[in-house]
Order: C-alpha cells, then sequence, then structure tokens
C-alpha cells in the first residue's frame, strides 16, 4: 500500500520532535521543523484529493488559501526574521502570492533562498509523487529525477556489503542514487578533490566536499541506525554545517535550518 504524502510528512514531524527532547544545541529548529512538517501534512491532506495537474500555473489556486494557513504555523513558531516574512506573505493577494511560488518553481537563480515557498510547494511536490503526476518544472541533469529539486541532504543506506549513496530531493523529498565518489553539484570524480569531515560528536553524519566547486552534502549515515530521517537529522549536527561555511564551503541546498 502506497503511504500517503500527508503520512509521510508527520513521520518527520514526529522525528523532529523526538531529536528536540534530546538536542541542547538543535532544539529550537528541530521544534521549529516539527511545526513546519505538521503544517505541510495538513497542506497535503486538503490538496491530495484535487484533480492536480503537476503545472504550477494551473494548480496554484488550489494551492493558496492552504498555502496560507502553513505561513501562521509558521509565523507563530519560527524564528523572528522568518516568522514576519511569513506574516507578511500569509497577507498577500492571490497574483502576487502566486507569482513568487512561481518564481521558485522556475528555478530562478535568485529563488533559491526563498524558504517560505520551497516550505508551501514541498507537500505540493509530494503529493504529486504519491500520485505519480509528473511536475511541469525544469529538469536540470543534475537535480531529482522526478521533480528536478536540487538534493538538501544526502542518505547512506545498507546494501550488501557497502553503504549505497542516495541524495534527497528537498522539494517532493524523493531519493536518487549518485556514485559514492562524485560531486553532486558538478561531477567532480578525482577523490583528493572530494574530502569527507566528520566528528566524534555527530557519529552519522559527515560533511562531504568538493574542492572543485567548493560545494559541500550533509550525508547521514542509516546504515549504523535505520531511524534516522535524513530530512530530519541533518539538523541535529548543525554545527557541522556552521564549521563549513567558516572553510569557505556552499551547501548544494539549504537545509531545513536555512544553512
Amino acid at each position: 500500500m502506497t503511504i500517503s504524502a500527508s503520512s509521510e510528512l508527520l513521520k518527520r514531524a514526529e522525528r523532529a520532535a523526538l531529536l528536540a527532547e534530546s538536542s541542547q544545541v538543535a532544539e529550537e529548529p528541530l521544534r521549529f521543523a516539527a511545526v513546519l512538517f505538521r503544517a505541510q501534512a495538513r497542506l497535503a491532506e486538503r490538496i491530495s484529493a484535487l484533480p492536480l495537474t503537476g503545472a504550477l500555473a494551473k494548480d496554484a489556486a488550489a494551492l493558496i488559501e492552504p498555502a496560507r494557513a502553513l505561513l501562521e504555523s509558521a509565523a507563530r513558531a519560527a524564528p523572528a526574521l522568518l516568522a514576519e516574512a511569513a506574516r507578511e506573505r500569509r497577507g498577500e493577494a492571490a497574483e502576487p502570492f502566486a507569482a513568487r511560488l512561481k518564481i521558485y518553481w522556475l528555478g530562478d537563480l535568485g529563488s533559491r533562498d526563498d524558504y517560505l515557498s520551497r516550505a508551501i510547494l514541498r507537500p505540493y511536490c509530494a503529493v504529486l509523487a504519491s500520485a505519480s503526476v509528473r511536475p511541469d518544472r525544469p529538469h536540470p541533469q543534475a537535480g531529482c529525477p522526478f521533480c528536478g529539486g536540487s538534493p538538501s541532504v544526502c542518505a547512506r543506506r545498507p546494501e550488501s556489503d557497502a553503504a549505497r549513496r542516495l541524495l534527497c530531493c528537498a522539494l517532493c523529498g524523493d531519493e536518487w542514487p549518485v556514485n559514492r565518489i562524485r560531486c553532486p553539484a558538478c561531477g567532480e570524480e578525482d577523490p583528493p578533490r572530494l574530502p569527507s569531515f566528520q566528528t566524534e560528536g555527530h557519529p552519522f553524519a559527515r560533511i562531504e566536499a568538493c574542492d572543485t566547486c567548493r560545494r559541500y552534502v550533509k550525508s547521514i549515515d542509516l546504515s549504523q541506525d535505520g531511524r534516522l530521517i535524513p530530512e530530519v537529522d541533518d539538523l541535529a549536527s548543525l554545527g557541522l554545517d556552521l564549521w563549513a561555511v567558516e572553510q569557505g564551503y556552499t551547501r548544494i541546498e539549504p537545509g531545513l535550518a536555512g544553512l
């Protein structure tokens, strides 16, 4: 039986809430992530029975009102600057509201940091995936095969005698395989130019960087603990992201903390 998009998002909310109970450094972002995932699950539930086409220009009208409810939740729980942006966005008229979503949807380079558009489109894309409706948007070669989104995190899942490396889409939540020795951003395959960094404090997470394009992806190792959900457990090791930024690396796609 296919698990609904709403159920998958609720699983992430539960994991974030659980991790928040034991995390001192990342408690606040994890608690916000739990709120956001619940709001995304409600949005997914509201639109799951609609005849979505995968073309945002046609589907946007059905998204706007459920998305306002998501923004209301974000405004109550997000850090101050994001909360203010959510309140402003929630009050926008339908036309500019839809226009912002379209800019992100079409992959405009200036939209990469539009956290709220991605938060709204995440459940929309997840519902399309559960219904096998292919999104009508650009599909760059290095992006998600289903929706064209960028990877926000990487998963290493056990497979026979090795760990399979999978990229996790920030937009639809799908996963797709990538070579273990390859930069997901620029395709570099020279091992000396692909360093990885890890600390004892976060044994399941590591930075997988590229010295050619100076990009990186956070990798979460599920071969040691199958309960991990990469999209969520990524937040528990925010210190690694702060260190990577200090070293001059840029994450391929920001995670839930905006880094």
